[in-house]
């Protein structure tokens, strides 16, 4: 009997909600046996709870197999505050982006990105692009240790052990914040190992870590002498290092020289991005976060809540994030089923949606995809 799947759906705010109908539209044409259950995430809980990310939902993510989710709308504090129910202000509820939330308490350690240039997509910068971005997911300046204003316990202990500290004596605590960039051995090295196993099950050539150990020497440099040493592991796969202001410029100029990217947080979002771009931007940019007991898959885009309602963006991201969910579980015939259902309707091109510079809308294209798939033998 086939194996039963429970899949967690949080589809979350602005077009979030569009672009998972449009992939639920594929994976109701799959012969997928799958219970998909929501779960609540995004601003409207944040305001109506003081929670973006509720415990029923993390309830939720305990006991599925999976997730798909769509998108989130942040803002800065202070105006998250504002937002709040009036019930609730003043009652030192602070706002935390949920998907890094989800990530950190859920050790969703890897973020895995790739971006293919299909056939036919008039956005490419050039064809035969494939890349394949690892993130770290839950360390370095997405780990939460901030302060604003400095407290003085803070203040004194830098002024004490930070020689270029002492510019800042004489300035009032509100007057400057602290953000921790915080890399551990371990976080660093399992993600480069990650890197380099993806590697060698795919037939990859290269792994290139990207840092800026140049100056950034603490933690930069822990996580590159991390991948010095997990890349002896893997002799036949050449090992390489750029710095991350000079890897944007060389992807730009050569994009071939490069075949799997490994770096920490910060930097493994912002290339990320970049590579996006080159295989036709965000609407393409498909993302898994992955840790040992689950997997949550969503798009790198925003909740783009001026596109709200109008169904007019890409959700081939989404489309991409689900059949990397598929190969997660092990359905890898499913998975390429999707990706080349995708890859057809982008080099028909009959089918485009505004960013392609087309017309259609984000449930058309999900429809259109969905009709590539082979037909499910009926009783």
């Amino acid at each position: 009997m086939k194996k039963k799947y429970t899949i967690g759906w949080l589809p979350g705010d602005g077009v979030g909600v569009e672009v998972l109908e449009a992939a639920k539209i594929v994976l109701d044409r799959l012969d997928f046996n799958a219970e998909y259950v929501h779960g609540d995430i995004g601003w409207e809980f944040w305001c109506k709870e003081g929670d973006a990310l509720p415990q029923r939902t993390m309830d939720l993510l305990n006991r599925v197999d999976a997730a798909m989710f769509g998108a989130i709308t942040s803002k800065p504090a202070k105006l998250a505050e504002k937002e709040l129910d009036p019930s609730l202000q003043g009652k030192g509820m602070t706002y935390r982006s949920p998907i890094v939330r989800m990530r950190q308490s859920f050790d969703l350690y890897i973020c895995l990105r790739p971006t293919k240039s299909y056939p036919g997509n008039p956005l490419n910068f050039k064809e035969n692009i494939d890349l394949v971005v690892f993130r770290e997911n839950t360390e370095d300046l997405y780990a939460g240790v901030e302060f604003s204003p400095v407290p003085d316990e803070l203040k004194e202990t830098l002024l004490k052990l930070a020689k270029p500290f002492k510019a800042f004596d004489g300035l009032a605590n509100n007057d400057y914040a602290v953000s921790c960039k915080v890399n551990t051995r371990k976080g660093s090295e399992r993600i480069v190992r990650a890197a380099f196993d993806y590697a060698r099950k795919h037939g990859r050539k290269k792994v290139t870590v990207v840092h800026k150990a140049n100056v950034v020497r603490a933690t930069d440099g822990l996580f590159l002498d991390c991948a010095r040493e997990v890349a002896k592991d893997f002799p036949e796969i050449t090992f390489d290092e750029a710095n991350v202001d000079a890897i944007m410029m060389w992807l730009l100029k050569n994009p071939f020289n490069y075949d799997v990217l490994v770096a920490p947080n910060l930097y493994g979002d912002i290339v990320s991005d970049l590579c996006a771009q080159l295989v036709g931007g965000l609407g393409f940019g498909c993302s898994g976060n992955i840790g040992l007991k689950l997997g949550v898959f969503e798009p790198t885009h925003g909740s783009a809540p001026k596109y709200a309602g109008q169904y007019k963006v890409n959700p081939i991201a989404t489309i991409l994030s689900a059949k990397q969910m598929l190969e997660w579980l092990g359905e890898i015939d499913l998975a390429k089923q999707v990706e080349d259902a995708v890859a057809e309707v982008i080099k028909e091109g009959k089918v485009r949606t505004y960013d392609m510079g087309g017309s259609n809308t984000t449930l058309e294209m999900g429809q259109a995809i969905a009709d590539k798939l082979p037909a499910l033998a009926t009783a």
